[in-house]
This record gives C-alpha cells, sequence and structure tokens, in this order.
C-alpha cells in the first residue's frame, strides 16, 4: 500500500511517522519499506536508523491501534448474502440466495406491516435460522463471526431510522468532534469541514457548526447522520428507513454513501427511490417476494419521475418563500 493510501486509510498512521521524526513529503507514491530503503549509508549512520527495527515497530503499532478501534482486514466487508427462509405461513420463499455487493443500492419495498423491518433485523443481527424468518446472512461469502452481534467495536450496520431525535447539549461542532476523536482521526479539522459540507448539500435549509444539534429540525438532524455515516463511521452496510420522509435531497444521499464504498438497503414506499437502486427487493407476508433487477425501462421511467419530482420540489419551496404559484 502506497504512503498515501496508508494515511487515508489508516489516518492513525501519522502519528507514528510524527512520533519517529520521518519525514514523508514528496514520498506519497512510495511504500513505506520504500521510503526506509531510500536512506543512504551515510544518513542511516548519521541519523542511527536502525530499518529493520523499524519496520517491525510499525507493524506493532499499526497491529496495536487496529486491535484497539476493532478494526481488522479480515473485517473488510465485500459482500453480503441472503439466503432464503421462510414467510409468516412458513412457505419457503421465492428465492434460494441473493448476494450484495460493496458499492451497490438496494431497495426493499412492500406494503406496510409486511416485513421489511423483519429484513433489516436480520441483516443487522447476522441472523443463522435462529429468528422468526430462518433466514441466513453470510458475509464474504461466510458464516460471520460471532463478533459482528456481540462486540460493541465490530458494528456491521449502521441504521438510520425515521426519527432523528437528539438530547445532547451539543453543538454540531462539538458531536462532530466527539466522533472523530472516538474515531482517533488525525486531520479532525478537515474531516468535520467534509461533514458539514456534505450534510448542507443534502439539508433543504444550511445550519452551521455552531448550530445546537438539539434545535436541528428533522431533514437536518438526517442529513447530519447520513453524512456522519458516510465519512466517520467504520460500519460497512447502512440500512435506511424510509429516507424519503426525511427532507433531505434523496440522490445526493445516496450518492454519498455510495462514494464511500458502503453495502446499502432502503427500505421505501418512494417509486423514485426504489427505481435509484441497481435491485428491489419485494416483500410479502413476511417474506421475500421477489428480486427484481432494475431495466432499462425503469431507467427512462425513473427520468420521468425526477422531473416530476423536481417540479415538485420547486413548488415547495416557492411556498415556503410566500410566493404565488404559475404553472
Amino acid at each position: 500500500m502506497k504512503i498515501k493510501e496508508l494515511e487515508k486509510k489508516y489516518p492513525f498512521a501519522v502519528s507514528f511517522f510524527e512520533n519517529n521524526h520521518l519525514n514523508l513529503e514528496g514520498y506519497d507514491e512510495y511504500t513505506f519499506e520504500q521510503y526506509l530503503n531510500h536512506f543512504t549509508e551515510e544518513e542511516i549512520e548519521e541519523w542511527a536508523i536502525d530499518i529493520e527495527r523499524m519496520k517491525v515497530d510499525f507493524i506493532v503499532y499499526m497491529n496495536q491501534m487496529l486491535a484497539f478501534l476493532g478494526i481488522k482486514e479480515a473485517d473488510q466487508v465485500n459482500s453480503l448474502t441472503i439466503i432464503a427462509g421462510k414467510d409468516k405461513y412458513r412457505e419457503k420463499e421465492h428465492f434460494e440466495t441473493f448476494t450484495i455487493h460493496k458499492g451497490e443500492i438496494v431497495s426493499i419495498v412492500g406494503p406496510t406491516g409486511s416485513g421489511k423491518s423483519r429484513l433489516l433485523a436480520d441483516i443487522e443481527w447476522t441472523a443463522n435460522k435462529d429468528t422468526p424468518t430462518e433466514r441466513r446472512i453470510l458475509i464474504n461469502d461466510e458464516i460471520p463471526d460471532k463478533k459482528w452481534r456481540f462486540s460493541s467495536s465490530n458494528k456491521l450496520v449502521a441504521q438510520l431510522s425515521q426519527n432523528m431525535n437528539f438530547v445532547m447539549d451539543l453543538t454540531v461542532m462539538e458531536f462532530i468532534e466527539l466522533h472523530a476523536k472516538s474515531r482517533m482521526i488525525q486531520n479532525e479539522q478537515e474531516v468535520i469541514k467534509k461533514i458539514i459540507d456534505a450534510a448542507n448539500h443534502l439539508a433543504g435549509e444550511k445550519f452551521d457548526l455552531d448550530t445546537p444539534i438539539t434545535s436541528l429540525s428533522g431533514g437536518q438532524s438526517r442529513a447530519l447522520m447520513i453524512a456522519d455515516t458516510a465519512i466517520l463511521s467504520t460500519s460497512p452496510i447502512v440500512l435506511i428507513d424510509e429516507i424519503e420522509n426525511a427532507g433531505i435531497d434523496r440522490k445526493r444521499a445516496l450518492n454519498l454513501l455510495i462514494n464511500e464504498e458502503k453495502i446499502v438497503l432502503m427500505a421505501t414506499h418512494d417509486p423514485t427511490l426504489a427505481l435509484m437502486a441497481d435491485k428491489r427487493i419485494v416483500i410479502k407476508n413476511g417474506g421475500i417476494h421477489k428480486v427484481i433487477q432494475t431495466n432499462d425501462r425503469e431507467k427512462e421511467v425513473l427520468v420521468e419521475l425526477e422531473k416530476m419530482d423536481k417540479m415538485i420540489s420547486t413548488f415547495r419551496a416557492d411556498l415556503r418563500k410566500g410566493e404565488i404559484l404559475k404553472k
């Protein structure tokens, strides 16, 4: 891994470089080993650099930090597989297995009370025939380690529910800082700015870092949590429940999550959101009735739906400003 990739993926690596007075400027395209090997014999002698010891110390430091934060290379989630269970009538679901890969969006549709929340719960708890549906969930094509279910430091799923209510007496700045510090982020200010900028791109009404989180509207709260989840959360899977009720830019929200290479599942009644997904799961009688790939014809329908959605959004904004609507 190149140094620039290392610093981006594991920001705490910067502390090791700084504590050992290593100047990596201009060596972004090098691996750490290549960087160490660039020193001349004179420099090694003059600065008393023990190359082999430095390599060992770096590996030990990284492993300690990864263990402390509950992160392991093996913890990377590249795919999620749902293995069929039974519906509420104890009939087998109408599929065998369904795999979702990192960077994909899958919508979950069906009538209210049909079982969408049960599917989300099965995924969150990595069900293994031990829930009412008897479904099984695989991570990277394997039965997942129990840590996904029981460890507080290995959170598989970040779930964004319909209601976002803050109770802490903090500003937006203090809230994001707390999360950033818990992740031991080195470039805190840069990350904080990235999150507030992303949140304001999603929210209908902008807010700043000095705003108390308890005074945020529902849409602003949802925008902040989506931006925070996309940029700071280590959870590889995001479950979203009815994002259409959030008062945010839904398309931007989904694009933000995709760019962070997460698996995204969203329960929705909105046809626009349902068709934005790569595939959709149809829930009926508590079970998965079918899995549908969004086809070219539906993508054409989506274009028309987005036009109508944009028109409605414009009318809504004009009404809020007190303007008279015109055809």
